[in-house]
């Protein structure tokens, strides 16, 4: 194709399979608007959360000080949209954790300076302003959770896209788009020159061959286009490239990296050669330091926040069963090495002798095979053991595991042996370079509802990915996994 190729543009009635194509119902404005309405919300709260705590130590705060609060406001909006939080197509929820927080320090410093340096007093207190944006940067992604929960199965939330290219790349990503309507990329038709022989795509219409983009980007008025086409020649793609950026404003080039770390990749330019650069951030001293240091200040925090609960649990497991109230398990940790770890006793003390008579019906094992956990174990203990384990409060005697450096807060569960059997030695080995964690990502998305496959692809994708900003968002997500267990038994 080369140089020489040329991309007519054909009427956008000239395919029959085009008068299918539904026109986008989208609108990316709405969606702004419900994201401002929710950081306002957010905002809001934030403050008077804040107003009720301080007062405490301030008496003198009241309703002027929360009145005083909408001037704020503008800043707040305008710091998230030059962050790019308004966009059309959200951003991931770890780069909006990343970014929210970023906006919301940046405000709260330019205000605590403007305090400063006018030494304004009255209405304002630096000691509210600051209490209010710590809650501001845990309410945002939280309130703007929420309102992707409501509306992303709504006709306008979200931006039409127009996928070019009907192969395996593409199939697997406009199915990835439907299970995750709340990203707000809302796949419309397909393009690909083998259009004569498929007519569609993942439940999607093949519109006509990939010289109608401009013909339909116009019909439709469609400015995001996802490129999912890595069987091309680079020569051919790069003049496809070309053509495709003077009507779609927004261009995103899927490659086959399926797997590749993708959060935190950065683009280096080669002398004209693009290159992307991975980091490997837990290879970084500053990042391990900053995980071991935020793993020690939160274990000592919910060590002695949890003190009530697990006396009142070992309590109700010596009135329900004798025995010891801990059970002591070996696992495998950083580098193979093994690892003890402590749980509050769910079970009966003859556990395991019924686990080998329950495993002799087929149907049993396969489902022990498959999860290594049965959903109707009679070895739980009744009442406490199944509250322990649906809310994972069990685990909480791992805090001294975190304490002492054998563990961390987040990271991959620390697994029996006879679990890792289940996986291939290569996954095996990329998650002995870690430390275990007291929660993970597999835990606030699937827990117990995924087999061991969902499992390596979530841990693979935590360890190739990890950042300070990815925990936060697992730690966010864990405390919604305990109020709300999903998939817990």
């Amino acid at each position: 194709m080369g140089a020489q190729v040329a991309f007519p543009e054909p009427a956008v009635h000239a395919s029959p399979v085009l008068r299918r194509v539904p026109g986008p119902r989208a609108r990316p404005g709405v969606m702004s608007l419900a994201l401002v309405a929710a950081d306002v919300a957010a905002l809001f709260m934030s403050r008077a959360l804040a107003m009720a705590l301080w007062r405490w130590i301030h008496p003198a705060i009241g309703l002027p000080n929360f009145l005083g609060f909408w001037e704020s406001l503008v800043l707040f909006a305008l710091a998230y949209a030059a962050l790019g939080l308004y966009a059309g197509a959200t951003i991931g929820a770890v780069e909006e954790l990343r970014r929210v927080v970023l906006g919301t320090a940046f405000v709260c410093l330019l205000l605590s300076a403007s305090l400063f340096f006018t030494q304004r007093t009255g209405l304002y207190s630096r000691g509210l302003l600051i209490l209010s944006g710590c809650f501001t940067a845990a309410a945002v992604p939280l309130l703007r959770s929420l309102a992707r929960r409501l509306f992303a199965s709504r006709n306008w939330w979200g931006v039409p896209v127009i996928v070019l290219g009907a192969g395996d790349t593409a199939q697997g990503l406009i199915e990835r788009l439907r299970r995750h309507p709340e990203m707000g990329l809302r796949p419309v038709a397909c393009l690909d020159d083998e259009s004569e022989t498929q007519s569609e795509c993942a439940g999607l219409p093949v519109a006509g061959p990939l010289s109608m983009a401009h013909a339909l980007a116009k019909a439709l008025k469609i400015r995001h286009a996802l490129v999912a086409m890595p069987e091309v020649s680079r020569e051919d793609l790069v003049w496809m490239l070309d053509d495709w950026g003077t009507v779609f404003r927004y261009v995103i080039l899927i490659p086959n990296l399926c797997g590749v770390a993708s959060l935190w990749v950065a683009a280096r330019d080669l002398s004209g050669v693009l290159g992307l650069e991975l980091r490997q951030n837990l290879l970084i001293p500053l990042n391990r330091w900053t995980k071991r240091a935020v793993d020690i200040a939160g274990a000592l925090a919910l060590g002695i926040l949890a003190l009530p609960l697990v006396a009142g649990a070992a309590l109700c497991i010596k009135l329900v069963s004798g025995g010891s109230v801990l059970y002591r398990q070996e696992r495998e940790g950083k580098g193979g090495r093994s690892l003890h770890v402590l749980k509050l006793r769910t079970m009966h003390p003859d556990a395991e002798a019924h686990l080998t008579r329950v495993l002799a019906s087929p149907q049993v094992r396969a489902e022990w095979a498959r999860h290594f956990k049965l959903r109707k174990d009679a070895r739980i203990l009744p009442g406490v053991g199944r509250f322990l384990r649906r809310t994972s409060f069990d685990e909480l005697p791992q805090l001294w595991s975190v304490l002492k450096g054998e563990m961390s807060l987040v990271g991959p569960r620390p697994f029996p042996r006879y679990h890792l059997e289940g996986f291939g030695p290569r996954f095996r080995a990329l998650r002995s370079r870690v430390k275990p964690g007291l929660t993970g990502l597999w835990q606030v998305s699937d827990r117990a509802d995924g087999g061991l496959e969902v499992q390596e692809a979530l841990d693979t994708y935590y360890i190739r990915n990890w950042s300070l900003w990815l925990d936060l968002y697992i730690l966010a997500r864990t405390v919604r996994a305990v109020l709300f267990p999903k998939g817990a038994y």
